[in-house]
């Protein structure tokens, strides 16, 4: 990750996630995109910093919900199993599950409508 200034990181080597479930399914995220890592108020860094373990997990939530090939539902699930694979606590997974589920439904219509 090479940090661009103001919590922002552009991904510079490809990655992939495979799903737990069908590992046939994998999804990548390309050299070039931009995260905020995990989008969490300021307020509260100090127990759930942007760049946590989790941070893999929320850029690819991050791009699915840039770029939606998948509905949101799916991206929030995915976001979950990342977090379970890199072995977040369960306390931070299903406040960070919960969080995307009340909050992102802005941020992923957003970016439906432009891609429309």
């Amino acid at each position: 990750m090479e940090m661009l200034g103001h919590y922002r990181w552009r991904v510079y080597e490809p990655f992939r996630f495979y799903l737990s479930e069908d590992k046939n399914d994998v999804i990548e995220v390309p050299v070039g995109f931009v995260t905020d890592l995990a989008t969490i108020p300021r307020i509260f860094w100090s127990l759930l910093p942007p760049d946590g373990e989790y941070a893999k997990a929320a850029i690819i939530h991050d791009y699915l919900y840039h770029y939606p090939l998948r509905d949101r539902k799916e991206a929030d699930l995915i976001f979950l199993d990342g977090m379970k694979v890199l072995g977040v606590t369960k306390w931070k997974r299903i406040l960070m599950y919960l969080a995307v589920r009340i909050f992102g439904w802005k941020y992923y219509h957003s970016h439906v409508i432009q891609h429309n």
